[in-house]
Order: C-alpha cells, then structure tokens, then sequence
C-alpha cells in the first residue's frame, strides 16, 4: 500500500520544513521497500525476484541515509527514538 503523505510547505512553519521533508522521504522510502517485497513474493521468476530484493535493500539503505540526517536535525526525535527502543527492550527481557 502506498502512503499518501502530501507535502505542503507553504504551510508548515519554516523550522519544521526540513524535517517534515525528511520524514516524507522517509516514507518514500519505505512505500518503495513495500511495494518491491510484494512485487517479489509475486513472481515466481527468480531473476526478477532477485532484482527487486536487491533493491529493496538498496531502499533500506536510503532509509538509513534520511533517518540519520533526520536524528541530527531533530534531537526530539533522535530522544524519543531511543527511548522507544529501551522499551522495547525492556518489554522483550520481560517476556523471556
């Protein structure tokens, strides 16, 4: 499923501009790795298959790449994002 994120810059305060533009791509890129997994699973061509899960891969890269620009220019994010992943964590020891 492809996201509908639109992007309207006129009215977003101008310290918010380049994170709101990051995390649509962000999602870009996320929608694409959706969109090339299932296409994958689809085909029962394996040369196709192999080419879209690469990249795929490729688009977890990006992913990476914005995320990481993205935890410089927001410390808010880059706080939360941590502290999401201590609880998870946590939550995980505690089942075990």
């Amino acid at each position: 499923m492809i996201s509908k994120a639109p992007i309207y810059l006129e009215k977003i305060e101008k310290e918010y501009v380049n994170k709101e533009i990051l995390r649509v791509a962000i999602i870009a890129e996320l929608d694409a790795i959706n969109l090339y997994e299932q296409l994958a699973q689809a085909t029962d061509d394996e040369d196709i298959k192999k080419i879209l899960m690469d990249i795929a891969r490729e688009e977890k890269t990006h992913v990476g790449e914005f995320q990481a620009l993205l935890l410089k220019k927001d410390r808010e994010q880059s706080s939360e994002l941590e502290k999401g992943r201590e609880e998870v964590e946590e939550k995980l020891e505690n089942k075990n």
